[in-house]
């Protein structure tokens, strides 16, 4: 059953998103360059690879397909035998990525709900020769792993596009074991942006939903059990909107 909030507009986002991705996907399997918000930023180095500091070794599709606003993978801070999960891992750079952090002692799993970039991802994962990934497919806001299952959490420019991102930190919180790490890469907005200016401002760097302000989005993890949250802004990304790293740990 949806949660008592569940609206159809929600569905019509959800469906938009997926609709958008699984074209990127294709088209990323095409061989193209793909971006999914204002080229520039991509070209000043706002989002995709140029986020990453070395990309050497990563397949070349893994390393195009990258929509990402940041280095997750660095923010979390990984280590060798962790089981991290990357929500809306796209076509798996940041799984291949995390793979290398926590060897073969560890695993690294990749949740997306578009069958295209899935596949795209397991093709990159081949690719790359890497056996200690599994990728799974379902919703963000419904996380496919057992409760306390796993060490880390990452993610990439994606959390912003839910329209439930409380169900999303309620999901994360669960998944994770006590002690464990949330990184994440996101788009904020300013808190004095009315929410009609972040729609807007948002669709420009691929927030279909909006970009949730920073005190929603620090209230949302509050209210799913965080405790000690720092969010840090890292560049901006349009007028009152801001790429930031956020990091918080389950008590």
């Amino acid at each position: 059953m949806p949660p008592a909030e569940y609206t159809a507009d929600q569905d019509e986002v959800r469906a938009a998103v997926a609709a958008r991705y699984a074209g990127l996907a294709r088209a990323a399997q095409a061989g193209q360059q793909v971006t999914d918000c204002d080229p520039r930023e991509f070209a000043a180095g706002g989002f995709g690879p140029g986020g990453y500091p070395d990309v050497a070794g990563l397949p070349e599709g893994a390393v195009r397909a990258s929509l990402g606003c940041g280095n997750p993978v660095a923010v979390a801070d990984l280590r060798a035998g962790e089981t991290v999960l990357d929500l809306g891992c796209g076509g798996g750079i940041d799984v291949l990525l995390s793979a290398r952090r926590v060897g073969p002692s560890g695993t690294a799993y990749g949740l997306d709900m578009t069958a295209e970039m899935l596949d795209l991802a397991r093709a990159h994962a081949r690719e790359a020769g890497v056996s200690n990934v599994e990728f799974l497919r379902g919703q963000i806001e419904a996380i496919p792993l057992p409760d306390r299952s796993v060490d880390v959490v990452i993610s990439n420019c994606v959390i912003n596009l839910s329209t439930d991102r409380a169900a999303v930190f309620a999901e994360i919180f669960r998944v994770l074991r006590p002690g464990g790490r949330l990184g994440v890469s996101d788009i904020l907005a300013e808190d004095d942006l009315t929410a009609t200016q972040r729609i807007e401002r948002g669709g420009q760097v691929g927030c279909i939903a909006g970009a949730p302000s920073f005190a929603e989005y620090r209230a949302a993890l509050a209210a799913a059990g965080f405790t000690t949250i720092a969010i840090i802004p890292t560049h901006q990304v349009a007028e009152g909107v801001h790429s930031a790293i956020i990091r918080t740990a389950r008590p």
